[in-house]
Formats: structure tokens, sequence, C-alpha cells
């Protein structure tokens, strides 16, 4: 009987012992009631060969990831659909000119996170503000009242974006675009001051962003979001494969967000739509092949990538990796 109650007694004294480590883990699938993304055109990988005082700052206990694959075609539409989708350009579809000539509904048969977000929540408030519009109506569904600002020119979207904040706003999911680091590109090259001074200019708007949310409470429960679309050659432009164009950022802060962490290798900016839902506590639709990275959150091994969905796209970006390998000098 002793026996028996020495046991009974050492298995009460473990669960009670136990309860606080569990009381402190926190969850993440589900976790966060915000959500924010900044996506960057033409950054690239970038940030991390500029001067970026704000976005070192921020990401300093964050997970980071400066060769996470863009789309094969690097082309802004592809990734931005990418992105948002969790599918592969191949399954969307959509390019510039067709962006910027339709106008997206939730019917369409991969619909963005932002129709997931209005599903899952039916009164939450959903946003995007972006420098170029055509993301607004061509990718983000126009029927499920998304506050849509469209701003052509970075510095005055960064105020509109604050300003936003500043009275009170709190959205669920939040995106927002920035666009002269891509012109710079074009324009003059990756290797250019010009390009390396936009970076450093939206640097500037991310941390007015990220310090704005902080100000109104917004970071407690958020998840922040960095991610770029694809780089720019060194001469300017984009549309083929080596790293300086297929290599990019995805960078991400949070409550459960591994501090210092390194995303593992398979990541790619189209998982950017997986983090956003598991952070939500959105169940990912079978047809996404994007997935949760290793390394990124703390309770959290990362998952493996779904490559049936996009097999056709999943072989031709093991050629591509190849390539830019080949070529990462250049």
């Amino acid at each position: 009987m002793k026996k028996a109650s020495s046991i009974l007694l050492s298995v009460l004294l473990i669960a009670l012992c136990a309860v606080p480590a569990f009381a402190e883990t926190e969850q993440t699938f589900g976790g966060y009631e915000h959500v924010f993304i900044v996506g960057v055109d033409g950054a690239g990988r970038f940030f991390r060969e500029v001067d970026t005082p704000n976005f070192d700052r921020i990401f300093a206990e964050g997970a980071v990831d400066y060769t996470a694959r863009t789309e094969t075609v690097t082309v802004s539409a592809q990734n931005w659909g990418s992105i948002l989708k969790g599918v592969s350009y191949l399954r969307h579809l959509h390019t510039n000119p067709s962006i910027a000539n339709i106008e997206q509904d939730s019917s369409t048969r991969y619909p963005s996170i932002f129709t997931y977000a209005r599903r899952a929540f039916p009164d939450a408030e959903l946003s995007s503000y972006v420098h170029w519009g055509p993301i607004n109506h061509g990718i983000i569904e126009t029927d499920i009242n998304v506050n849509k600002v469209s701003v052509g020119d970075d510095a005055e979207l960064t105020d509109v974006i604050c300003d936003y904040f500043n009275n009170g706003a709190s959205p669920k999911l939040f995106f927002c675009h920035f666009d002269g680091v891509d012109e710079a590109g074009h324009d003059k090259g990756s290797n250019s001051a010009e390009y390396r001074e936009q970076i450093m200019a939206v640097d500037g708007y991310i941390g007015r962003i990220y310090d704005t949310l902080e100000a109104n409470g917004l970071m407690e429960n958020g998840l922040f979001i960095v991610v770029s679309d694809h780089g720019h050659m060194t001469l300017g432009g984009h549309f083929g494969w080596t790293a300086r164009e297929t290599n990019t950022t995805v960078a991400v802060k949070g409550k459960t967000v591994i501090p210092g962490a390194t995303m593992d290798s398979d990541t790619r900016n189209r998982d950017v739509s997986a983090i956003a839902l598991y952070a939500l506590g959105i169940e990912r639709p079978d047809y996404m092949s994007s997935r949760v990275p290793g390394n990124l959150f703390k309770d959290v091994e990362g998952e493996k990538r779904n490559i049936k969905c996009d097999l056709i796209d999943a072989i031709t970006a093991r050629f591509t990796w190849i390539f830019t390998v080949l070529t990462q000098w250049i």
C-alpha cells in the first residue's frame, strides 16, 4: 500500500512540475492575431549586401534566408502570385500583362491567402497597400472586402501605411508592396549605386512600418515578414536563372520564431503563404506546394514539400538550381 502511495505521489509531483513547462510553450498554429507581409520588388538577396540597419535590428532575433528560391520564371507577377497563393506559377498562370487586365475574384481555382483569411475570419479587417496596382486587382480578389490602396511612390506609400496604423487599424492580414528597388534594378543593375541606395531607402520604410506596429501594440501578437520576388542581373533586368535573380530574401520575426535562425535550404518565397496561414491557424488546402520551413518556429520541425502538387515545377526547379550553382559568380 505504501509502495502504491509513493508511486502515486511521484506521478502527481511529476505532473505538477510539468504544468509550468507546458504552459510556457507557445504553439505556433493559430498563435498569432496578425500577420504583416512587406513585399520588396526586385530586392532579391541584396539585403545582406547593403547597409540595412533597420532590417538587421528587426531580424536580429528573427529567422532569415537570403537564398530562398524564386519561381523558375523570375518575373514579378509569377512570383507575387505564388507568394500570395502558395502554388507554382504554372498553376495560377499570372503574368505581368494578365494581372494588369483582369479583376480576380474568389471563385478562382487558386485563391490568395486573403480569401482563406476571409473565410476563417468573416468580420476581420484585411488590407493591401501597394505601389504596383495590378497586385490589388489581378492577384488579390476583388469580392472579399479587402481594404485596398495603391500609391505610386514608396515614400508616400509609407506615410499612408503609418497613418493607417496610427489611426487605430488592426488588420488580421496585411500586405504591402514597394517598387522603387525594382525600378532602379531595371534602370541601373544590381551593382549600381542607385540600386543600393533604393535598398537603403526601403530599409528605412521597413523600419518606420515596424516601429509603428510596435508603438501601437500590434507586434505583441503579430508576425512580421519581409519577402522579395526576385533580384536583378549586374547590368539590370531579370528573367533568367542566375543567383542574382533567383536567390531572394525571406525574413520572419515573431514571438515563436527561433532567434537568429536561418531557414532550411529548401525555402522558397512562395512559402510565405504557408507561414501566414499557419500563424493565423488556417488549414492549408492540399493543392498548395507552399510549406512551413524548418528552423523557423520553435515548435515546428519543418514540413516536407508536397512536390506532387507541382511536379513539373519541382523538376524544372531542380534543373534551374543546378544552373544557378554553376553560374553563381555571374
